[in-house]
This record gives structure tokens, sequence and C-alpha cells, in this order.
């Protein structure tokens, strides 16, 4: 039973996927095909349609469309720049402070949004002409971005854990964001070491006047009010507060005010636009989650998660292979798939396997999330990857070999957060979440 399920699911998938069917409608229909295999047609259909509508009956989920409006407002607001110039102030004139600019801007543009190519558009659209004016090679410019925008993936707020909490069945969203932290901040800096060291080398120093201190408080008194949006959130939730779905709420207030009243870079006309754009990638997600769950009841009712954990185990025992294994399979999946599709076919598959072998599924779940976020950046179709580039102008292989460095050093990171699983569980240790 579980060998012809899992035939039929990945011919019947990757086949949809050949013809360009969208990825929501591939896996409703590889499931469809697969359970009617085993029950009568209409009671397919019928078990069908309710788990579709019952994937998305979830208080937690409120927080997606909430998160991407927040974010949607903060990318439409003017935020970028002044985050630019906050990071400028910090950096100073280092070595390569435009490139690090560059990766400290990604960070937390990134973290706002919550988003790889909204950080790799808006602050990469900003950085790359700058970096271009004083020197900087074009495509080291765009390698700098390109490897430190899908950061923003792991350092909240973010929709990433949210979607896994409800891939792995209620994990704790608090302590999933917590767990972010260090990860996402070992990602970044990583990324500031190899661009240190080329800058360096290269003379890639900038020697501008001397910065004042009405300067210096004028750039933090702009930048500080985007910041105070983590502030809020994460402070809400640790102190019990408000709920993630709640802060999600909150956010949403916040980045409107802040864009309209504060900032003023958003006139009230606009607002319908942003709130469209937030439906249709609202709809996009849920479908995608309600078509996963689907797709969760077809792999319980034939137990494929269980098979295919019995076959990883009986390759090998050692835990090392087995996690090695399954980075590998996820870096190949997260070229080709965005993250929240990936995270929902996947999650069931995988984590009854690292449950096994004594995995914490928080863990788990950074590893699953960065893994998939390098996946944005490598070829042959990382999304982010090809959005830097264009943002560049650009070819992708003249970039590849200026992305080598941060490929290595990033790949270092994820064995790190892999088998160092204090990097993802301390935080929300100390915090009381776990």
């Amino acid at each position: 039973m579980e060998i012809q399920a899992a035939i039929v699911l990945v011919i019947v998938f990757f086949l949809l996927l050949a013809f360009s069917v969208p990825v929501s409608f591939s896996i409703i229909s590889a499931a469809l095909v697969t359970i009617i295999m085993f029950l009568s047609p209409n009671f397919g259909m019928f078990i069908s349609a309710q788990k579709l509508v019952g994937g998305i009956d979830s208080f937690s989920l409120l927080a997606v469309p909430f998160f991407i409006l927040a974010g949607l407002l903060m990318s439409s607001g003017g935020i970028a720049r002044r985050l630019i110039n906050l990071a400028l102030l910090v950096l100073g004139h280092v070595p390569g402070s435009l490139a690090l600019t560059n990766i400290a801007g990604n960070a937390m543009f990134g973290s706002i949004s919550g988003s790889g190519i909204a950080a790799a558009t808006a602050i990469g659209g900003v950085m790359n002409p700058l970096e271009k004016e004083h020197g900087y090679d074009e495509t080291f410019s765009a390698a700098v971005n390109i490897a430190s925008a899908p950061v923003g993936q792991l350092i909240p707020p973010t929709t990433a854990p949210i979607i896994y909490s409800t891939a792995a069945g209620g994990i704790s969203v608090s302590a999933l964001l917590m767990a972010g932290w260090i990860p996402g901040l070992l990602w970044s800096g990583l990324c500031m070491v190899v661009a240190f060291l080329y800058a360096k080398k290269h003379g890639y120093v900038i020697k501008g006047e001397k910065i004042t201190s009405t300067h210096v408080l004028k750039t933090i008194w702009e930048a500080v009010p985007s910041l105070f949006l983590i502030v809020i959130i994460i402070g809400g939730i640790l102190s019990g507060k408000f709920t993630p779905t709640e802060a999600s709420g909150v956010a949403v207030v916040y980045a409107l005010l802040l864009a309209v009243v504060v900032y003023r870079s958003i006139k009230p006309s606009q607002l319908m636009g942003i709130l469209t754009d937030t439906a249709v990638m609202t709809t996009i997600v849920m479908l995608i989650i309600g078509a996963s769950s689907v797709l969760s009841f077809v792999l319980s009712f034939t137990g494929l998660p269980q098979a295919i954990s019995a076959l990883m185990l009986g390759i090998s025992n050692n835990k090392i292979v087995i996690l090695l294994i399954i980075n590998l399979i996820l870096l190949i999946v997260g070229t080709f798939m965005d993250m929240a599709p990936a995270l929902l076919i996947f999650t069931p598959i995988f984590l009854p396997v690292v449950k096994a072998l004594g995995m914490s599924p928080v863990h788990f779940g950074i590893m699953m999330i960065m893994n998939l976020a390098i996946g944005t950046v490598t070829p042959p179709v990382g999304s982010v990857l090809f959005v830097g580039c264009s943002v560049a102008n650009l070819p992708v292989e003249d970039v590849m070999k200026k992305l080598v460095p941060f490929f290595l050093v990033i790949a270092a990171g994820l064995l790190f957060v892999t088998f160092v699983p204090a990097l993802s569980m301390w935080l929300p240790g100390v915090l009381g979440l776990l």
C-alpha cells in the first residue's frame, strides 16, 4: 500500500508540475488520485473537500494574512532607505561598509517584510547603485545582496514558523520565532565575514565627511520607529500580552500608523491596492495550506511517513548520516519549490524520522526553514537568485562565481545549526518557551 501510494503521488505530482499546473492544484490532484485508489471515488472526493476546508479552519492561521499585510505596508512605506542609513551609521568606514550595510539591511528589512524577494528588491535596489558609485565590483555587490536576502525567513517576525507549526501539528509558534534569532544572525555574520575579507583585499573603503551629532540623531530618529515593530511583537509575545496571532494584528495597526501617519509615505488612495495584493497572496498561501491538509490525510491514511521513516532508519541508524540526507533533499527541494508548500509537504514526512532520532521538533523546524531559505539563492531556479540578478541587471552566470564563497560559509552555518542544537534551542529555553 505504501509503495503504491508513493509511486502514484510522486508521478502525478511531478507530472502536473512539469505541465506548469500550479503547486496547490498539483498537490490536491495527486492526493485525490491516490486516495481514490483505496477508497470509493465519492468518499474520496468528500474527505478531500472536508480536509481542504478544515485545513485552513485555524485561529493561528489568521496571523498569515495579517503578517503579509504588515509586510506589504512596511515594504511600501519607505522603510528600506531609513534602515540602510542606520546600518551605514553603525558600520562607519570599515572595509566593505556598503556591502556590510547591504547584509544588515537585508536582515532588518527581511525580518520586517518576511520575504527574501522583497529584501533583495528593496535593499538591493538602493545599495547596488551606491556600491557601484564607490567602485565596488557589480557582481560582488549582487552576490552580497542575494546571499543575505533570505535571512529574514529566520529572524522574527516571519510567517515561515507559523506555517511549519501548522504542518507539525501545533508546535509552539513563540518557541519557533525565538529559535530563529541565533541561526539568522549566524547567517548574516558569516556573510559579513566573507564580504569584509573580500572588501579589505580589494580596498573597498569609503572616505567620507565627518559625521555630525545632528546627522546621527536624525538617522536614529527616522529608523527606530521601523525597528520598534519587532520590539512590540516579540516583547508582547514574550510578556504574554498577546499571542502570535494577536501580535500579527498589532503589527498591521502599527505598520499602518507608521506608513500613513508618521512617515506619510503611503497615501490613503494606495491602501486599496495594498489590500488587494494582500488578499491575492493570502489566497495563494491558504489554498496551498488546504491542499497540503488533503495530502497530510493521504500520507497518514497510507502510512507513508512511517514507511519512509523505517526506510531511512534502515539505511543507517547514524543520526549524522540521516540528517545529512534530509539536508540534501531539502536543499534540492528549496531550489524549485516555495517555502510554504515545501514546509507543508515535507514536514509530515521527515518529522517522524527526526523524532525517532531524538531531535526536537523546534530544532528541526529551524533547520528545515534554513535549508529551504538557502534553496532560494541556489540554481537552477532559486527565486531570490534570479530576482537579485534582475535587480542588479546582471546575468546569473556572472554572479555565481562571486556567490561561491557565500555558499560555502552558509553551508557551514547550516551544519552548525543542524548538529549544534543549542544554536536553536538555547534562547527559547532561557525564555521558558520549551
